[in-house]
């Protein structure tokens, strides 16, 4: 068994009812670390082609990494992959918390669930024993209720990991969520997770993996501290949480307003991440081991928008999809709009999108009062907003049920012109993060396999000319010297993409928190990465092998994606990244061309050895010792 793992994969078959351990070697762990990279192992091989998203057939993994639950800020990560209803193509996801670094606790490093129970179940891993246990009276219960109740059935101090009454509902992007506020929230896999009749995993443990090194861990660990107020990026997260980037993406340009119609929005300091620290804040709390304590707990316990600390407290994406995407500015509403999406386990980028794509078809009489569901939803609305929400997550009615699958499947639903206003990748909602000035991150947001995502590479502004020393620093590390200008989109800035891309999707195997451990403005860059996998291991990791899994991930991906049919035709942006940005801020008037990205996708593919389709050759899956993949790709 190596350092750092407990050689265990639990296997469950919920048609079956049946459960066996799985004992890699080492070598299988070294090779993929874990995550997403780990589980696409076992959805390539297992899972047949042109499965039903929500069949049996439908492999779902859940994998920790090779650090998770060592005494170390940002290694308590879990990954989700299957198949995505959302896309049809591969589906990927990370939470924190606690739930990861307590499945290693519980004897695991990860799982692999196929089948469907025929009843409702959940199971629960204590201290190496594993069972499924009814789960009838857990169904249609809010995530807080549920997590009540198994914490008197197993352990109090048991973590759960669950999906909501969204998923029973049938709500596109639902999410798996662990401590009624973390969430495993992209690409539907609460979704996949409802489909097998698993309503929850619970686990709880005593153990804990083995060390190579734990001195020198213990040694890194303390420079942690000592690094946060140095880092320019730190303290603000730390103070604020994520939302403190709101002010300067606002400044910036590049705060989506009114479903991206603009780069700024003028009530931007009342939904600010200062702000929530002044006013309702109620406490930081953090994941497993993490000195950042990022997490925002917040609490309202006047007026109409009253919100409950035990939901935790609204993220950046979750201020700006609720926020400045549907022209709100009351700090409480977006609140109240997080928790509800904490209570049903759905995705709060899809939801509030969807919503703010729903406003701005009615603000255009795309869509009439009537198909809105009676509801006056104009961008500035927070009661409708959050009207339109429950109607949502519960599937009420017509425009309810249209909302639960998302813009995508609305705009089809209601035609009229309003897929011109789709911000969807792959089906997705596109976070908080604009392409038109993130010109790279265009470029991330099409090739990406699971759709837009801001967390799947570096941004621009940490490659442009003016960039920090410390972080230009840290990407020298990746063959990356040359800042480059402001909104550009040169063949350096692809180079940037897609090498970022690839340590952003090792970071995704080895399972580590993209706020700790990154290639640029994180509390630890790559050298310190490299350090703490020898710590706990006792490999001679180097950074070479570290792009290598990264690289066997992404491949791993765009081979799955082919095999379902998606490739060069699927890396597309929405038309509304083409048209102009309207106000007066410093992006207004800015847009992506087709020729720049077409162009930028040729590149792209050259760097990461596919052909001019996006499909990797049999050449790239040798190169990156995934060869056996090989038989996966169509004719």
């Amino acid at each position: 068994m190596p350092n750092g793992y407990n050689g265990k994969i639990l296997h469950v078959d919920l048609t079956k009812g049946a459960m066996t351990v799985e004992e890699p070697n080492e070598a299988f762990y070294r090779k993929y670390l874990g995550g997403s990279a780990m589980g696409m192992h076992y959805i390539l091989r297992d899972m047949p082609k042109g499965a039903d998203p929500l069949s049996p057939e439908n492999v779902l993994t859940l994998m920790a990494g090779v650090t998770t639950g060592a005494a170390i800020s940002g290694q308590s990560r879990l990954n989700a992959n299957a198949k995505s209803p959302i896309s049809g193509g591969i589906g990927d996801s990370q939470s924190g918390g606690f739930f990861p670094a307590e499945l290693k606790f519980a004897g695991f490093d990860g799982i692999v669930i196929k089948g469907r129970s025929a009843k409702p179940v959940y199971l629960a891993i204590v201290d190496g024993q594993y069972e499924l246990r009814d789960a009838a009276h857990l169904m249609g219960k809010k995530s807080g209720d549920v997590d009540d109740i198994i914490h008197t059935e197993v352990d109090p101090k048991a973590e759960i990991l669950q999906h909501g009454i969204g998923a029973e509902n049938g709500v596109l992007f639902s999410a798996l969520v662990s401590m009624s506020n973390r969430h495993n929230g992209r690409t539907g896999m609460g979704l996949v997770m409802a489909s097998k009749n698993l309503k929850a995993v619970v686990v709880r443990g005593k153990g804990k993996p083995k060390l190579a090194d734990s001195k020198a861990l213990a040694a890194l660990n303390k420079t942690g501290p000592k690094i946060l107020p140095d880092n320019p990026d730190m303290p603000g997260l730390a103070n604020d949480g994520t939302a403190t980037v709101v002010a300067f993406n606002n400044t910036i340009g590049t705060l989506p307003t009114r479903n991206y119609t603009e780069g700024q929005f003028e009530h931007f300091e009342s939904i600010s991440g200062e702000t929530m620290t002044a006013t309702i804040l109620k406490g930081r709390d953090t994941c497993y081991a993490c000195v950042v304590r990022c997490k925002r707990v917040v609490e309202v316990k006047e007026g109409p928008y009253k919100v409950d600390p035990k939901y935790g407290g609204a993220e950046y994406e979750t201020i700006g999809t609720f926020g400045s995407y549907c022209g709100i500015s009351d700090l409480a509403a977006v609140n109240l709009a997080n928790q509800i999406c904490n209570e049903y386990a759905v995705d709060s980028i899809a939801a509030g999108a969807t919503i703010a794509f729903a406003m701005e078809c009615f603000e255009n009489s795309v869509i009439t009062k009537e198909q809105a569901g009676g509801l006056e939803l104009k961008f500035g609305n927070a009661d409708a907003m959050l009207k339109a929400l429950n109607m949502m997550v519960n599937a009420e009615g017509e425009f309810g049920k249209t909302l639960a699958q998302g813009s995508e499947r609305a705009a089809k639903i209601w035609g009229n012109g309003s897929d011109e206003f789709l911000i969807t990748v792959k089906g997705a909602e596109a976070p908080a993060h604009m392409p038109q000035a993130k010109r790279s991150l265009g470029l991330i947001y099409a090739v990406n396999p699971f759709g837009a995502d801001h967390q799947s590479s570096e941004h621009d502004p940490y490659y442009e000319e003016g960039v920090a020393d410390l972080n230009l620093n840290r990407l020298k590390l990746l063959g990356l010297g040359t800042p480059q200008p402001g909104y550009s989109l040169t063949p350096e800035k692809v180079r940037f993409a897609y090498l970022t891309e690839v340590f952003y999707s090792f970071l995704d195997s080895a399972e580590l928190c993209q706020f700790v451990f990154g290639p640029a403005w994180t509390l630890y860059g790559p050298a310190e990465t490299i350090e703490m996998i020898r710590s706990v291991t006792g490999w001679d990791f180097t950074v070479e092998e570290l792009m290598a899994v990264g690289a066997r991930r992404l491949n791993l991906f765009r081979v799955f994606n082919a095999r379902e049919g998606l490739n060069r035709n699927a890396d597309k942006l929405p038309k509304k990244f083409f048209k102009q940005l309207k106000g007066t801020g410093p992006t207004a008037g800015f847009a992506l061309t087709h020729e720049e990205i077409e162009s930028a996708l040729d590149a792209y593919y050259k760097f990461a050895g596919w052909t001019n389709e996006g499909v990797p050759t049999r050449e790239t899956l040798k190169k990156h010792d995934v060869e056996w993949a090989a038989e996966y790709l169509p004719a």
